[in-house]
């Protein structure tokens, strides 16, 4: 039975059409997902979240969020049926720990500033370790500059860390020194590696988060490069054949068209 208009805005419905998908009169291809096969979903779900978010869409952001939503009830259906955890669990337990990190609200602790707050959850989440490494718990599927960064940020906490900003600009210096003097293909991977991390510290000692600043510089350039092609293709131009003058000389008019734009 379909649902009423009404009952679409709620919860509970919401939980009872994924069930019945993945019932057996439900759809083939959800019953036949798992949990690893849904992975790839929600790291593309999430992205998409991003995304709007960085246009600053609420429409988008809206049917993202739903998207999102629909892989956490996926994930929780598909456990209920194994019998791994229920959804009460999964609200519990993020209940539990939202509880037990902010005691600046539900104790006595004080944390008067967002800095303050966030000084005290690391303290908390160090306490939790219970003598583990600092880098525990750090998931593998960050993105590599967002990895790279909180790797540093976690490392930096425990006391590991340049004393300077100066410092960490000139360990960069040496990265790319070391990487224009790579010859075989092993060293310049490497050397390229050291330099991308260098880069996100110095980033992080600037308090740039490296993953957004280079997210929003592609995003520009293929906004811009877009336009290079308008251009290319309203002056006759195969910018395979066109010299750097003249390709260079497209991509400073793309970018005044930009500009124009946003006036």
């Amino acid at each position: 039975m379909t649902p009423t208009e009404r009952q679409m805005r709620t919860f509970a419905s919401l939980r009872k059409i994924v069930a019945t998908l993945r019932g057996p009169d439900g759809c083939p291809w959800d019953r036949a997902q798992s949990h690893r096969s849904l992975r790839h979903h929600m790291a593309e779900e999430a992205s998409e979240a991003i995304d709007a978010i960085d246009e600053d869409d609420a429409g988008g952001l809206k049917e993202e969020l739903g998207d999102l939503l629909l892989q956490i009830l996926l994930h929780t259906q598909i456990a209920e049926e194994a019998r791994e955890f229920r959804l009460g669990d999964v609200i519990e337990s993020i209940a539990e720990k939202l509880v037990r990190r902010h005691p600046h609200v539900f104790a006595t602790a004080v944390a008067e500033t967002p800095d303050a707050v966030i000084e005290q959850w690391e303290d908390l989440k160090r306490k939790e370790r219970n003598g583990a490494s600092a880098l525990t718990g750090i998931p593998s599927a960050l993105p590599a500059l967002a990895h790279a960064q909180t790797v540093q940020r976690r490392a930096g906490k425990a006391g590991f860390e340049w004393e300077s900003e100066e410092q960490a600009w000139q360990a960069l210096a040496e990265e790319l020194a070391e990487l224009r003097a790579a010859t075989t293909p092993e060293g310049r991977r490497a050397e390229a590696g050291d330099v991308l991390f260098a880069f996100a510290n110095v980033a992080r000692f600037l308090d740039v988060e490296a993953e957004e600043a280079l997210r929003a510089t592609s995003r520009r350039f293929g906004r811009l490069f877009r336009d290079v092609e308008v251009l290319a293709s309203e002056k006759s131009v195969d910018l395979r054949e066109a010299d750097l003058e003249t390709k260079l000389a497209m991509w400073e008019e793309a970018k005044k068209r930009n500009l124009k734009q946003k006036v």
